[in-house]
């Protein structure tokens, strides 16, 4: 069973997780360093939007990116589970962008400080219909891409994270209680690039599970 927001009005969400440097080429691209645990950053509520709604690109930033995403839909209250254990507290999976101001990032990185200004802005998290994790055949051998007016923008498998879906369910668990309606985005493949004023987004994963459509509109 697939669902959206719209169909679904009772669905809840609550935290948002974000991991960053999770796929090799995008920390090469990025020329940042691989971490021995994962990178986390938070999103408010207030930044996810759906399909066919409109990223607002905000006037402080003069650069922002898309970096295209498998999304978790946290199913149950969790605590301090195992990597074997991780799977089980999974409800369904998207498709999602993490936009990203990317001036407003690199300064932030150049002086030391939390990346959440360029992350968090409202619209910043766009995520498609949901598919119950059942229907999947292999979480981590998933084609992930993203289309700007029709150009193939970024394209890569979910077998390329450098923590697995598991890995990173049992970490945030030891770090932090996760409840129902939680989401996890789980990192972006090589490819990231800008986006500007009157472009038209396309995102999948797996063969059309999942997808998205946006605008983006100052």
């Amino acid at each position: 069973m697939d669902y959206t927001i719209n169909e679904y009005p009772h669905l809840q969400f609550g935290s948002i997780y974000c991991i960053g440097r999770n796929y090799a080429k995008h920390i090469e691209e990025m020329k940042s360093k691989k971490t021995d645990d994962p990178v986390v950053f938070l999103k408010p509520r207030s930044s996810l939007i759906f399909n066919d709604q409109t990223i607002h690109l905000p006037q402080q930033s003069s650069t922002v990116h898309h970096e295209v995403e498998l999304v978790l839909l946290i199913g149950r209250a969790v605590k301090n589970c195992s990597v074997k254990e991780a799977l089980q507290t999974v409800q369904a999976v998207a498709v999602g962008i993490d936009v990203t101001a990317r001036d407003i990032q690199s300064q932030a990185k150049k002086n030391g400080l939390p990346w959440t200004l360029s992350k968090g802005f409202d619209t910043f998290a766009p995520i498609g219909n949901f598919v119950e994790l059942d229907s999947l055949s292999d979480i981590q051998n998933l084609d992930i891409q993203v289309r700007v007016n029709g150009e193939l923008r970024q394209l890569g498998n979910t077998s390329k994270m450098l923590f697995s879906v598991s890995e990173l369910i049992s970490y945030l668990s030891h770090q932090f209680t996760l409840n129902p309606g939680d989401l996890i985005f789980t990192g972006t493949p090589e490819g990231v690039s800008p986006i500007t004023d009157g472009d038209i987004i396309d995102a999948s994963i797996g063969d059309q599970l999942s997808t998205l459509k946006v605008y983006v509109r100052t």
